[in-house]
């Protein structure tokens, strides 16, 4: 039960759980942490993310905040993330243990990363639990956004990619998924103080609660960017092509005979859409390929964006691209690179160490992160390549002066695992964010057509070899989002860890729950 006796020694009195040793109380932040992945793709519990960071809070006050924070984190991505697992042992060739020590330094590394921005809540032991609560979500909500450019980022597993079916997914294309995070954290800290506190209190924090909610109903019909020109009729290609064929040389000529058969069917369609890489050619090696492309499609008017890893001849660098053929133009080269997949940090120690570290396309070189949009026809579209989707501010950029996003991806690595199911997810919220439609084509699904409101409006089944074919809406303007990004969040959480770190005369409304 919860503390409710106030200790002349603490005047700020405990919201803890009492009765619960050190191990207990460990364990159960583990298991709050393992429920948090739950209310993300593909189970989408939303309530989860509420209960999951309350209880977190409840726990650690007057704890080692550190030690509990870092079991949650464990929990956390031990259930979220653990699917690389797939990608190292089944593409990567290592063996069941060497597999799975390497997911479980993953999964500890990116808990350690979880826990350390709560460290400065030592220091808010004797604080108001007011105090103590409002630091706790501010450090959440800045942990979130250093885990988006910490040695290149993981940006995954945010609590607000949650709220995509709720309210509060109105605060998208305000300040993004830390917006939105935000939100989340104060409902769930709100929940606190209407479990605990007095009754003055708890009718302070439904009555917050019932202001954020519908403030975020509210915005979810405001139009920050209005439809320009006629809806694009749009084919994407899923070819299904299995990971380990895909680079044999032997299967290069049937994937591109496959390639071309799926795309005949070009009468009245805008653009057509091949997945990340799906020509298993160098760019200037497939140069006679993508000229017989290039007639067919003009035969139709239509254009064509494919990934494809591009040879640099001036540099001798890869890259791995997109480019535009047909009635499209330009060629955008990934700037985001994935770590281990496309590039190997300390190279020259672990080439060569384990296959896992040889992975076929782990030599890529990354683009600028200042590229022209990509031009299909008289629409542009801003390029977000596999995991840079997942990046809020990049994608923001990438869509200012364009009608469309456009992400190209291979979650062929991630095999049956929730991995595909939350990077769908993620670009579900970059529509939100920049109230663009978002088109997704993929090797292996889900390839999808996501509307300015977050919503699909269009997606193929997964692991199917499948063409589908509909809809979608150039639109034109900016979110406050893509013209502030992060930054006015970041400042705010800053502003509220600066008051929860005042002395507490000065802040009278905080005040103790018991």
């Amino acid at each position: 039960m919860l503390a409710n006796q106030h200790n002349p020694q603490h005047p700020t009195a405990d919201i803890t759980f009492s009765g619960l040793g050190r191990w207990q109380s460990l364990l159960l932040s583990l298991v709050a942490g393992a429920l948090l992945p739950l209310s993300l793709a593909p189970l989408n519990l939303w309530p989860l993310a509420i209960i999951s960071p309350a209880l977190l809070a409840v726990i650690s006050r007057g704890r080692n905040t550190l030690h509990h924070c870092y079991s949650f984190g464990l929990g956390l991505f031990g259930v979220g993330a653990s699917w690389v697992y797939v990608s190292i042992h089944n593409f990567g060739y290592a063996s069941v243990p060497l597999a799975a020590c390497l997911t479980l330094l993953f999964v500890a590394g990116l808990a350690l990363v979880f826990a350390l921005p709560f460290y400065p809540l030592r220091y808010l032991k004797h604080a108001t639990n007011g105090n103590f609560l409002t630091a706790f979500g501010a450090l959440w909500v800045l942990g979130e956004w250093l885990r988006s450019w910490l040695l290149t980022g993981f940006p995954w597993l945010y609590v607000g990619y949650s709220q995509l079916t709720t309210p509060l997914s109105g605060f998208a294309p305000i300040g993004g998924v830390f917006a939105v995070s935000l939100a989340t954290l104060a409902t769930a800290l709100a929940l606190v103080f209407i479990w605990r506190g007095k009754r003055r209190q708890r009718l302070g924090a439904v009555a917050a609660v019932f202001i954020l909610w519908l403030a975020g109903a509210l915005l979810q019909d405001q139009n920050w960017t209005a439809p320009v020109g006629p809806d694009q009729r749009i084919t994407l290609v899923q070819p299904n092509i299995p990971q380990d064929k895909k680079w044999r040389p032997e299967y290069r000529l049937p994937t591109l005979e496959l390639l071309r058969h799926m795309s005949q069917e070009l009468e009245g369609v805008d653009w057509i859409v091949w997945p990340e890489a799906a020509v298993p050619m160098l760019y200037h090696r497939a140069s006679p390929f993508l000229a017989e492309m290039e007639a067919l499609l003009a035969q139709h008017n239509t254009a064509l964006l494919t990934g494809i890893i591009y040879d640099n001849p001036e540099t001798g660098h890869l890259h791995n691209s997109a480019v535009a053929l047909g009635q499209g133009s330009g060629l955008y080269h990934k700037s985001r690179l994935v770590p281990f997949g496309e590039y190997v940090p300390l190279e020259d120690w672990l080439r060569g160490v384990i296959a896992f570290f040889d992975l076929p396309m782990s030599a890529i070189k990354s683009g600028g992160e200042q590229q022209p949009p990509i031009l299909m026809g008289q629409v542009k579209t801003g390029m977000a390549i596999c995991y840079e989707i997942v990046y809020p501010d990049l994608v923001a950029a990438r869509a200012t002066d364009t009608h469309f996003i456009t992400t190209l991806s291979n979650d062929a690595w991630f095999g049956h695992s929730w991995g595909p199911l939350q990077h769908l997810q993620m670009a579900q919220m970059r529509a939100l964010e920049t109230q663009r439609d978002v088109i997704r084509g993929t090797n292996n699904g889900i390839s999808a057509i996501i509307t300015a409101d977050g919503s699909i409006a269009l997606q193929s089944r997964q692991f199917e070899r499948e063409v589908v074919t509909g809809k979608a809406t150039p639109r034109a303007g900016s979110t406050p989002f893509m013209r502030w990004g992060s930054l006015p969040w970041v400042l705010l959480c800053g502003l509220l860890l600066g008051l929860a770190f005042l002395p507490e005369r000065k802040v009278k409304s905080f005040e103790p729950l018991v």
